[in-house]
Order: C-alpha cells, then structure tokens, then sequence
C-alpha cells in the first residue's frame, strides 16, 4: 500500500480516536477496568453475560449456565455481544479473571462508522474538504452516540455497510456478500438484523423487478439466506418460549423527535421538551442542528443544481428502491400511538394478534435510523452537486454547527463513563465475606426472582460468583423465559412459606419481607439481607 493509498486509513483512526476521546474516557479501553460497568445498567448486563460465558466450566454456544440456573442463558439476552463474545472466547486464557471489551467495541465501532461513511462518499465528493465535512456528517448521528448505555446497538456501521452495498447496482444484486452481511448483523442484534434486512430486501425487489426471468434462482438465494437467519437464531436461544411484554407502541418515535432533543443537556442551541417516558431514549431521533440545516437547504438545492442521468454514477434514482421499506420501518417506529412534544395523540388499538406479532420490535422508535441515514446521505450527496470550493464550505461550516450543538450532549455521555477513571469494583456489597460466602454455597438465588428491583447488587453479586464458578439463579434477560420465570415464581413461593435449601445462598431484594420461620436466619450484609445454610 502506497503512502497515497493508506493516507485515507490513517485520517479515519484520527477521526476515530478523536470522536471516541470527545464522548469517553479512554480509560474504559483498560479491559480490566470494570468499575464503570457494574452499576444497575444494560452495559453492565452485557460485561457480565460475556464474564459468565468466559468463566463457565462447561459452556455452550454462545450461551452459560452460570447465570439463570439451571437453564441457563444465551448471551443475546443478556444484551452481551455474541460476534464479539465469539471473538474474545478462545483469548480466555489470556485475559485477566475481571475484564470487559466494551471500550474496544465503542473503538471498533467509530472506526467501522466512518470507514463506510467515507465508502458512500469518496468517489462523489468533489473536495477534500467537502468529503471529510460530509463523512463526519454522516457518520455522527446523535442517535449513535445516545446508544452509550447499550453498547451493542452502535453497531450502526452495519447501517451504512448495507446502504453501501445497496448504492452499487453490482454488490446490490450479489446474495454472496448481502449473506455475509447479514449473517454477521444477526450475531450483534436483532433490531439491526430488521434495518439491514429491509435494505436487503429493497434490493432483492429491484433485482426481480428487473430480472423477473430469474426468479427462480433469485427465490432459492433468498430462502437459503433466511434458513441460515433462522438457524442463527435457532443457535442464539430465540425460539425457546418467551414471555412476549406486550407493550409495542410503548417505545415508540415521537412525531417531533428529528428537533426536539428531548434532554436538556443534549442541544446548546434548541429546546428540549422532555418526552414521555420511553420515548425520549428509544424513540430519540434528534438530528442536531447542522443537520436539520442541511436537509431543508438541500431539499431547496435538488430543484436548482443539475441533477445526473438516472443512471449516471452520482445519481441518487437508486434510492427510489428503499422508499417502500422506509416508510414501513418509519410507521412502525411512530407506531398507533404517536406523540407530539411529550404528549399524547389519538391512539388506534392494535388486535392482540398483531400487537403480540409486533412485541420482537417493541422498541420500535429505534426503526427510523436506516431513514435518518438516508436523508442524511441524500442531503451531502445533493450538496456535492456544488463547485467543489462552495461545497466545501457549506459542508465545513454545517459541521461547525453540528459540532457547537452536540458539544453539550458529547459532555454529558461522557460523564457516564467517567467513573472508569478510578473507583472500587464492588460499591454495593464491598465486603470480603462475599467471596467467602458465595465459595460455600452451591448455588445463590434472589428473592424475589426479578432482579431488575436491586440490578447493581445482582450484577456484583453474580459477577463475584461467575469468577467462583457458583451458578445463580436469576438473571435480567432481554426476554425472559417461560419455564425459568415459572421456576423463579416456585421458588419465590417456596421461600415465602419458610422453606429453604441447604447450601443455597438467599439474597433478599426489594424490601422482600422475611417469612417468620425464617425470622432468626437473615442477616445484613453490606445493607442486603441474605439467608445462608450450609
């Protein structure tokens, strides 16, 4: 590779490092630095399903029996990673016995975002000004930064990869590398797995719209890479009977939400209007306003500059293909029970039927970022358009104001990792008997069986037993399971009524009343109850 040629690699690990040094600590790339994560959050959910995995005797696929015993759980609903917990496996001998990858997936991430941004752009831009304005852009939407509290949804490169393939008739209607791609987005998440796969499937009805004599072949194609999601799927844990929660349309988009940011720390320049809850963080869609610059502006632009022949290189016709999967996802994202600057709109219920049907995309507000992308792309694309030194600065001073009104919001996400920087692992059960006793007890359940009540003392507690290699009975899973959830409930009664197993450790949370039977057998520790036989 000549200097030219690596030139380009080098400013996307400057842009990288940069971006990821404004929003964290760089002490969260320390991997045994897990003091940050241990604090009642999804990421602490995610480190501790990959510790668990890592520290089992005997693990399965993706998925331990540590945690959820004796069932056990796949790391997908433990919100771990299981492409990165793949990865990381068989380097467990290396690693310290306390250790987290978190930070080094945020890094991968920025990276890979900007890599396929500047993919999309490179070839059309017509400065180089005016490609690295446009690639920053496009590559730090506010939404990817606002997923800091569940790690695995920044993944949003698996986004722009797809737009990528897509924007190229060649790798458009090639399954070969649309396979790949989909089956490395069904080992990070679902909800991507969805967004990817509706920009697939625009492809694949371009592909047969165009070629309807080839059906057949394009039909096989297809089915094979469906078999192969399901048997992912199948490998994951997903079809074991969960409880569905009912609650789509509760996590939805609100209709103001590419304006409003929603905190008020988010934006230096507009209002918040604080959302109803669930809204403001999954259906968080603000653009910021450099962005919300660029759209109007361009929509203004399309209709003066020149536009290419439709199948001319920088023409944007392609996307006409993706226009019917986008205003699916944007449906299903505002859901039938929309908002409007924090309050409620008319509501259409849903049958019971669909609205079960609907609960794998509950948090349905996150569907919107393929759209977000898109206008985004559009809009800088539109803009390239210009004589190359007028792009430029419009470009350079858009992101000049992207950059003022995200600098609030990039303040406070990284106050969230700012405890990497030095402090204890254990803040709710600090004392050494822990270890002590959870080396004595055969296995340890909580009282009541839903730990979402206590989630920081669960996560320290299980995270000293998966080092010990002591199962606990609970876990906080994504989608819990039917029979574990009747097991919790049995167990959960059995304890009520004075009945308890020798060897078990019993760690009482949410104000759990002791039964009488049971009076002179608890004790606190650390400000828990806990209830050991041995």
């Amino acid at each position: 590779m000549t200097r030219d040629q690596a030139a380009p690699y080098a400013m996307l690990a400057m842009l990288a490092l940069a971006l990821f040094g404004v929003f964290f600590h760089w002490q969260i790339l320390d991997i045994s630095n897990v003091a940050w994560l241990l604090r009642g959050s999804d990421n602490g959910e995610n480190a501790l399903g990959l510790h668990a995995w890592l520290h089992d005797p005997a693990p399965g696929f993706v998925r331990t029996s540590l945690l959820n015993a004796p069932e056990g759980t796949g790391l997908l609903f433990t919100d771990s990673n299981p492409l990165l917990s793949a990865l990381v496996f068989p380097f467990r001998g290396l690693l310290p016995a306390d250790a987290q990858v978190i930070g080094w997936w945020l890094l991968a991430c920025l990276f890979l975002q900007l890599f396929f941004a500047w993919q999309l752009l490179r070839r059309h831009a017509p400065s180089e000004l005016a490609l690295w304005c446009g690639v920053l852009l496009l590559a730090a939407l506010p939404t990817l930064f606002n997923r800091i509290v569940h790690v695995n949804l920044m993944a949003h490169w698996l986004i722009l990869w797809a737009l990528w393939r897509f924007m190229d008739p060649r790798r458009s209607g090639s399954n070969k590398g649309w396979a790949v791609l989909i089956a490395i987005t069904a080992f990070v998440h679902s909800y991507l797995l969805v967004m990817v796969g509706a920009i697939w499937a625009s492809a694949m009805l371009e592909r047969f719209w165009k070629s309807p004599k080839a059906a057949p072949r394009l039909f096989a194609e297809c089915a094979a890479i469906l078999l192969m999601v399901l048997a992912i799927a199948w490998s994951l844990g997903v079809f074991e009977p969960h409880w569905p929660s009912g609650n789509y349309g509760a996590f939805a988009m609100p209709l103001d939400a590419l304006w409003n940011p929603g905190i008020d720390t988010y934006s230096a320049f507009l209002p918040a209007i604080e959302q109803r809850p669930g809204r403001g963080f999954e259906g968080f869609q603000y653009l910021g306003l450099g962005l919300l610059i660029l759209l109007p502006l361009t929509a203004f632009l399309a209709r003066r500059l020149p536009r290419p022949a439709t199948d001319a290189p920088d023409s944007l016709a392609r996307l006409k293909w993706l226009l019917p999967a986008l205003i699916v996802l944007t449906l299903l994202a505002i859901s039938t029970y929309p908002d409007f600057a924090g309050r409620q709109l008319p509501r259409t219920a849903l049958p019971d039927r669909v609205a079960i049907a609907l609960d794998a995309v509950r948090a349905s507000g996150r569907l919107f970022w393929p759209a977000a992308y898109v206008l985004v792309f559009a809009g800088i694309r539109i803009l390239f358009r210009l004589e190359p030194r007028r792009a430029g600065l419009v470009l350079a001073a858009l992101a000049i104001v992207q950059t003022a009104d995200l600098t609030p919001m990039a303040l406070s996400i990284r106050a969230q990792s700012a405890e990497a920087r030095g402090g204890p692992l254990y803040v709710r059960t600090r004392s050494l008997e822990w270890d002590r006793l959870i080396a004595q007890a055969k296995d340890i359940a909580f009282v009541p069986g839903d730990v979402t009540k206590e989630l920081g003392v669960f996560q320290e507690v299980a995270w000293r037993a998966a080092k010990a290699k002591v199962p606990v009975r609970a876990v906080y899973a994504a989608r819990p399971s039917i029979a574990s959830s009747a097991r919790q409930a049995n167990e959960t009664e059995a304890f009520r009524a004075g009945q308890v197993v020798p060897g078990r450790l019993y760690i009482l949370i949410d104000g759990e009343l002791i039964p009488p039977p049971l009076m002179t057998q608890v004790r606190p520790l650390d400000g828990v109850t806990i209830l050991f036989q041995p």
